[in-house]
């Protein structure tokens, strides 16, 4: 492909999306060697006191909160990138993407959500990470029957299940980017009543 301002934006947040992910692992196993160093006797530095474990359980703690900060934006820039490279080929015309499923307005905002990973169950009831989006549970159950999405246990804390996306949710998210979006859904603001001469207007 031609190297499109675009696509250059494409490759410089692939590229740090890597190295968000590389760091974050590399935090995640230093944690690990803190605790089991401790365990085991020796110092979590080539020289300096042994750590409690009370100590390693901090020191460890300190290095999860980076690994979450790092990565706390990372699906939302994955998604955004994703929804850039492929709207980018549309443009150009390279390699057609086949026909996105058809989605309600609902749909299609869950099926985002689930792909930025902001969607959990807890009681068989939704929990959005999105103060500007609800999911009913009746939408999460529509995409499962469709296999667009599917449920896997949640470590989180309160939370029983997270939501992910299928094969084919991956495939219909991504033939939906660069198309229009489902028109959001209308209400008809209520009737006035209209007061006539001589008569009071009822309520």
């Amino acid at each position: 492909m031609y190297y499109s301002p675009a696509i250059r934006t494409v490759y410089a947040r692939a590229r740090q999306l890597a190295h968000l992910a590389t760091d974050a692992a590399d935090h995640l196993l230093d944690a690990v060697d803190i605790l089991d160093g401790t365990r085991t006797g020796i110092p979590v530095h080539e020289a300096g006191p042994l750590l409690t474990y009370q100590q390693a359980l901090g020191e460890a703690g300190s290095r999860l909160t980076l690994v979450r900060d790092l990565t706390a934006l990372g699906a939302q820039d994955a998604v955004t990138t994703a929804e850039l490279f492929v709207t980018e080929r549309r443009r150009r015309g390279v390699a057609p993407l086949p026909q996105p499923p058809a989605l309600s307005p609902a749909q299609d905002a869950a099926l985002r959500a689930v792909a930025r990973g902001e969607v959990t169950i807890t009681d068989d009831k939704p929990f959005i990470r999105s103060d500007d989006l609800r999911v009913s549970i009746s939408t999460i159950r529509s995409l499962e029957s469709r296999g667009l999405v599917a449920r896997e246990p949640c470590q989180l804390w309160l939370q029983d299940e997270r939501v992910h996306l299928t094969t084919d949710g991956y495939r219909g998210l991504a033939a939906a980017f660069g198309q229009p979006r489902p028109p959001a859904p209308t209400t008809r603001p209520a009737s006035r009543p209209v007061a006539t001469p001589g008569h009071a207007v009822t309520r």
